[in-house]
């Protein structure tokens, strides 16, 4: 059993490692995603990079490459913590690729796979306090909700969710660290010529609470993509 789970976490963290996004850029545009747009590997990216239609397959294979990792773990009749571990090393290995020099995406739809695995109905809370925002364009804001709320209703809730009461902590504990992992690569993007001169802490207040470095939205889609909408700026948050 321990050989399989290393076998596992290594598959974990390398399968995470697939840029999707960069790939299907690539291979249609012949153009290095990280040089267009925002830079970032992920889904947003793919809509100012590549054909539109190709965001579907790289977000389904993001979320998909989450789920499939978990699935296995469980399969195989690995416990909670060793589901919940090869879980987070798919998620590190989305946002830190060795494939891509370690420049990877933000792991929301990576994370969001995992948790559906985990528990389905804790999935489809994040999915509602995340989507919630979005008719006021600050998807951004309900995502860390959703991040913060993921801890409380996998401890609090487990009963009516379905988590087996015996893997609350490991659970609860992988639903601290989802969101830590996601924060954090907010907050560590280098600045763009637009936040040169904005104070460090409104910049880490910006990150924080809306995943750009300024407050002025429309000024922000506009330095990444002329003429970016709503559409776009929903599955920003979700690479």
């Amino acid at each position: 059993m321990a050989v399989q789970f290393i076998l596992l976490a290594i598959g974990a963290y390398l399968l995470g490692s697939v840029p999707a996004a960069y790939l299907a850029v690539r291979w249609s545009r012949g153009t290095d995603i990280r040089t267009v747009g925002s830079g970032n590997v992920g889904a947003a990216n793919v809509l100012r990079a590549g054909p539109k239609w190709l965001v579907v397959p790289v977000a389904i294979f993001d979320i998909g490459k989450g789920a499939l990792i978990v699935w296995v773990a469980q399969q195989l009749g690995l416990g909670a913590t060793q589901q919940v571990t090869v879980g987070l090393l798919t998620i590190i290995g989305h946002n830190w690729p060795v494939f891509l020099r370690f420049r990877g995406g933000r792991g929301v739809l990576a994370s969001l796979g995992i948790i559906l695995i985990l528990c389905p109905w804790l999935g489809l809370i994040a999915l509602v306090f995340a989507f919630s925002f979005a008719p006021l364009k600050q998807l951004s804001l309900g995502v860390l909700i959703a991040y913060i709320s993921l801890p409380f209703f996998s401890w609090f809730l487990s009963g009516p969710l379905g988590i087996d009461i015996d893997a609350r902590l490991p659970v609860t504990l992988g639903m601290i660290a989802i969101p830590v992992i996601g924060i954090f690569k907010r907050l560590i993007a280098p600045r763009t010529p637009l936040s040169e001169s904005v104070p460090l802490g409104e910049l880490i207040i910006n990150r924080l609470l809306f995943d750009r470095d300024i407050r002025d939205r429309k000024a922000w889609l506009s330095q990444e993509t002329p003429g970016a909408d709503s559409a776009e700026d929903i599955i920003d948050q979700l690479d």
